[in-house]
Order: C-alpha cells, then sequence, then structure tokens
C-alpha cells in the first residue's frame, strides 16, 4: 500500500535538484525524508504497510562494507566523472545507501546493524531479549563513535532476520527498520552479467523496488557501471 504521509515525506526540493554536469547519470528527481516517530518498518520482502518509492525509482543498497578494493569501484561506478564526497555531494547526480556492521562504521552509514552481526532470532538472542536489545545500542553506539556524530534512525537486521519483540523495541527509540524489495542475489550470482540479468528482471516486474546488494562481492562492484547504464535506460 502507498506509504501514510505521516511516515514520508517529500521535503522542499533543493535549488539543484535537477542540476548535473554529467548527461550520462541517472539524476536525482527528488529527496524524500522518512519520519521514524514510532518505528516503522520498509522493504516488502517482510514488511507490507509502508513503501515510500514511487514507480521506476529504484534504492541501492550495498549491505556488509567498506572493503578496501570492492568499494572504492562502487563509488567510483555512481560518482562516474564527479569528485568528491559521493553520498553527500549532489554532484554526483546519484543517491546511495549503506549498511555496515555496527563495528565496522565508516563516514556514510545510513543504516547500522547490531555489533556483532549475528542472527538474533537464534541462541543466545532468542532467549535473551534483553541481550539482543544491549546488541542493538552497542551497535548504535559504535557507529556514532565511528562517524563522530549523529546517524539516521534506520536499522537493517543480520541476514534480514528481524525478531518481532526487537522490531517493536526499535520503534519505542523511534528507529525504522528497512528490509529489502529485492534480492540480486548476489551470493550465488559470480558473473556480473547474471547478476544485472536477474536485477533487471526482477525490476520489469516489480516496477520499483529497494535492490539488496554486497559490495564484498568482487562481481557485484564489477556490476555496478553497467547496471547503472541499464537502470537509466529502462527508465
Amino acid at each position: 500500500m502507498p506509504a501514510a504521509s505521516a511516515v514520508v515525506i517529500n521535503p522542499p526540493a533543493p535549488k539543484d535538484l535537477h542540476t548535473c554536469s554529467n548527461p550520462e547519470a541517472l539524476g536525482i528527481s527528488r529527496v524524500v525524508e522518512i519520519d521514524t516517530t514510532g518505528g516503522p518498518a520498509f522493504g516488502t520482502e517482510h514488511f507490507k504497510q509502508y513503501d515510500f518509492l514511487r514507480d521506476e525509482e529504484v534504492m541501492l543498497t550495498f549491505d556488509d562494507g567498506p572493503w578496501p578494493h570492492n568499494t572504492p569501484m562502487v563509488l567510483r561506478a555512481l560518482g562516474q566523472l564527479h569528485q568528491g564526497d559521493l553520498l553527500r555531494d549532489r554532484r554526483t547526480c546519484r543517491v546511495a545507501s549503506r549498511s555496515v556492521p555496527g563495528g565496522s562504521g565508516s563516514g556514510h552509514d545510513d543504516r547500522q546493524r547490531y555489533l556483532s552481526h549475528k542472527d538474533l532470532t537464534k541462541n543466545p538472542y532468542a532467549n535473551h531479549i534483553e541481550q539482543a536489545k544491549r546488541e542493538s545500542e552497542m551497535g548504535v553506539s559504535a557507529v556514532q563513535r565511528a562517524v563522530g556524530g549523529s546517524i539516521a534512525p534506520f536499522f537493517h537486521f543480520p541476514d534480514l532476520q528481524q525478531p518481532a519483540e526487537l522490531v517493536t523495541y526499535l520503534g519505542t527509540r523511534d528507529i525504522a527498520t528497512f528490509s529489502t524489495d529485492i534480492d540480486t542475489l548476489d551470493f550465488k550470482l559470480h558473473r556480473p552479467e547474471d547478476l544485472i540479468e536477474s536485477a533487471m528482471i526482477q525490476l520489469a516486474k516489480r516496477g520499483r523496488g529497494i535492490l539488496l546488494m554486497h559490495d564484498f562481492q568482487h562481481a557485484t562492484a564489477e556490476a555496478m557501471p553497467e547496471l547503472l547504464r541499464e537502470l537509466k535506460a529502462g527508465g
């Protein structure tokens, strides 16, 4: 169902929203502000209530990084010919998001994970909810220390295993939970062309989506330039 206005807000567009010196870039069509009050959950693979994307919009996510060789390849593809801070500078004409383990924070994180990156539906956490809560708080704190300031109140569970009690707990902290809409299957597909085909076929069927990738997979990094070209060609 469409996202409720109380959760997803389209703020006034910045003046340079449509300004991009690279004719090959995808461009930025709008900016979305997420109201995380009460801890809404996004990603139709697990949550059906809200969807902040419009038709033909794609959110690219890169989990479990950064990695020394693959992550710079992804950033170069996103930035193309532009220089500077790729996830903050709108001159790049791209938007990307990252999910990192709490103990490996970088300066561009918009979602944090549990400190140990362990499946919280399994023991010891499954039978000790307070231990799982502590793990979440330590993960948030670790990322805050790493970036030296505040972070977006978004959360991504390890292995997409989301115990209902912990989703509820995050809601009491006004932290939104993010899952995914489309899995590129880059754990199984080790050729860039196969990953691109998988992503585009699924997007053609669904029409939009949060696209899950992992930049520790070298094929994902190799696929990025062509994937971005095909996304633009597909509208």
